[in-house]
């Protein structure tokens, strides 16, 4: 078992902002039961709920959280040792805006109720190369059809990633959806942010570790916005 890991489990167990329900349930197929209630029974409001779907240790979603206070966070990894950090510098910090759910993003539409997410984000996400029918790799159009669900009208899925493979592979997939696109870059921080409003520019500033690595390595990091149509 890797270095800290059980201590780090103990941890979350410990923290409100933290929910581990049985997987098991979820392989059952039974809803969850704050399925449409996340603004009631988690945040205690009724500001938007962005999730972020494998959102490793949580930069990302603790990194919007600071920016928009008056919005609500979610971030999702079935790896609970890995968030354990985001959970932790949120409940450090105070920020009452963020929350991290532990299970298999096969099963998140068990989570969350038709509406109830305002937007999207899939950031650097495993592009799942031997993937050919797309049943792994989250941005995959059979994933966005999951996420259909549970998104308000109008509401969004933000692809930000740094393999070639997952842009060019979720693009083709999307354009054959017929899904409108709102923006498409392959190369974010060649120019790309100055043709974006000021909140989207914010968002995508946001730079997480590895992406740091990335970008002194010379990768271009690639976006795709895209509105699926409600079911």
């Amino acid at each position: 078992m890797g270095k800290g890991k059980l201590w780090k489990w103990e941890e979350n167990a410990e923290m409100d902002n933290v929910f581990e329900p049985d997987l098991q349930e979820a392989v059952k197929g039974a809803d969850h039961p704050y399925r449409g209630k996340w603004h009631a029974e988690v945040f205690g409001n009724d500001n938007p709920i962005t999730l972020e779907l494998g959102c490793g240790k949580g930069e990302y979603t603790v990194g919007l959280a600071r920016k928009w206070p008056n919005r609500n966070f979610v971030g999702v990894d079935i790896k609970g040792h890995r968030f354990w950090r985001g959970a932790k510098t949120a409940n450090q910090d105070g920020l009452s805006n963020v929350a991290f759910l532990r299970t298999r993003i096969e099963f998140i539409d068990q989570f969350f109720g038709p509406g109830e997410v305002a937007d999207i984000w899939l950031t650097f996400s495993d592009p799942q190369p031997k993937d050919e029918k797309g049943t792994k790799r989250i941005t995959s159009g059979k994933f966005i059809e999951r996420y259909r669900k549970f998104l308000a009208p109008g509401g969004s899925v933000k692809v930000k990633s740094d393999s070639k493979l997952l842009y060019a592979l979720s693009k083709e997939e999307y354009q054959a959806a017929g899904y409108p696109f709102l923006h498409d870059s392959d190369d974010v921080y060649g120019g790309f942010l100055d043709t974006v409003d000021a909140a989207l520019r914010e968002a995508l500033e946001i730079k997480t570790y590895y992406e740091q690595r990335w970008l002194e390595e010379g990768k271009n990091i690639h976006f795709m916005e895209i509105v699926p149509p409600s079911l």
